[in-house]
Parts: C-alpha cells; structure tokens; sequence
C-alpha cells in the first residue's frame, strides 16, 4: 500500500453479481482495496469467507458498510444496534479501519431516537475503528417528498466525530457537496465517489458521467488533511456483460486516481506559500 489515498471498490458496484465477483474485479482492475457493503449475500456477513477471499485475491477489506438498508432490517439480526455491533466485529476481525452507517430510519424506535448516545458507546467499545455516519437524502413517496430519517438526512446537523461523504446522495439531495465537506470540516473521513444529475434520485453514476464536482472534492483532500479512504460506490446494473462492468469499474478508478494526485501546479504553489514570509 502507497502513502496515497486508498481507493476502493464498493461490493456494492458489482451488483447484481455477488460480493465474491467484487474480489476478483477489484483485483483485475487494480483498485487498493475493498468496502463490504454487509448484505443478504452470506459471503457478505462471513468473516472466515471474507478473509480467505481478501487472501485468494490480494485485495484487503478496508472498510465495511453495516447493514442499513431497508433490504437489510433482517440481516445478523432485527435489532439495528446488534446489526451494528456485528459489523464493527466484523471489520476488527477484517483489519478494516472504517464501518460505515448510516442515519437511523425514524420507525427504529430506541436506534433512533438515541442514535448519537448508543454510536458513541459503540464507538468507545471500539477505540480503533471509525464509525463514519452518511448523508442521505429525502425519498419521494407518495407523490411527496419526506425525510425518512431522524432526525434528518444531513448528519452534520447533530454532529458525529467522523463522516461518510457520498456524492451521488448530495445530488439526490441538491445539495453542495463542497460546502458539505466544509461543514463535515476534520470528520470528513471517508468518500463515497459516485456522480449524479440531480434529478431528486440516487444515481451512483461513474464519476464524470453526472454534474457533481467529483473532481473538485478529490483535488482538495488534501487541503483538508483526509487521511481516510475513497470507495467507488457506483451502479453497474445494466452493464451488458463482464467486461462491460470491469470497464465501468476502470474508469471510475481511473477518474479517482487522476484526480487525487497532486499536479505540478499545486506542488509548485505549496512550495511557494511555503516561502512566503
């Protein structure tokens, strides 16, 4: 591993293929590392088949998405906080530094109204991983649009210790990503790079394909002292065979590599601020 920023490729990427294709194209492709998104693929939640692949493959799970998905209120267990617990075990057991979560549905009773109480003693039970929350979006339902979170999709607006910035839910929020990741400020800890249109829906567009400033948040990491990971959390659904998906996949990596790296212009500008009195 490089002193660069990991990129990852999101389980989730190679939907409707299941989490052991996301080995083998992470591996083929080239990416850093994995995200486990923790679903009802039981390779998904096995520690032992996660490792014996992550060995097969060279390819390190280095962050794990707990299940909060609505397809996922049963998986490991009904109690989100259990469903929780297992997810950080499981990213201990993996070596992978980051769970991701995301905000509590407002039907989850005591998960939602002590969300922020029960991460932080869930978090104090884990002292080596960070428990990075996600903005979300409202949902249309109905023929209106509601907040199925509480309190609210924004998790900036009670305030975590570390964040999960997805880009394609900023567009289905209409939201700024930029001035999100100023508000998420040093909690930024984790990217989700994934485009969209905003068009008020979840996309996960390989990143250049939308209008998000995928770029821009990429190229300003490093003035923002990240030291975490980005994981390619993109839709290849209607890829039309193996190969369609594996290139989908290299230039979404392709795309997160050029823009992380630092340009001649902005070495040169740092060495000169570096010499200004």
């Amino acid at each position: 591993m490089t002193s660069r920023v990991p990129v990852l490729l999101s389980s989730s990427s190679v939907f409707p293929e299941p989490t052991a294709a996301a080995f083998e194209m992470a591996a083929t492709v080239g990416y850093d590392g994995l995200e486990v998104m923790v679903w009802t693929d039981a390779v998904s939640q096995d520690t032992g088949a996660l490792k014996g692949l992550a060995d097969h493959y060279g390819v390190p799970v280095l962050s794990v998405h707990a299940p909060c998905l609505l397809v996922t209120q049963r998986v490991w267990s009904s109690d989100p906080w259990e469903r929780l617990s297992r997810a950080a075990q499981l990213a201990e057991s993996l070596g992978a530094p980051t769970v991701v979560v995301h905000p509590p549905f407002r039907w989850q009773g005591d998960y939602a109204r002590n969300f922020a109480e029960g991460l932080a003693k869930v978090s104090g039970r884990h002292p080596d991983l960070t428990f990075a929350v996600e903005n979300m979006f409202p949902v249309k339902m109905a023929g209106r649009w509601v907040v199925p979170y509480n309190p609210g999709w924004d998790p900036t607006e009670t305030g975590f210790d570390a964040y999960t910035l997805d880009l394609s839910h900023c567009a289905a929020s209409r939201i700024d990503a930029l001035e999100l990741a100023d508000r998420m400020g040093p909690g930024l800890r984790h990217v989700h790079l994934g485009d969209g249109t905003g068009e008020g829906r979840d996309e996960h567009l390989v990143p250049g394909r939308g209008n998000q400033p995928c770029a821009e948040l990429l190229r300003s990491l490093a003035g923002r002292g990240f030291t975490g990971s980005v994981a390619l959390e993109v839709s290849t659904r209607k890829a039309a065979s193996r190969p369609a998906r594996e290139a989908d996949l290299r230039e979404a990596l392709e795309f997160a590599r050029r823009h992380l790296e630092p340009t001649v212009s902005d070495g040169l500008a740092s060495g000169s601020a570096a010499l200004r009195p």
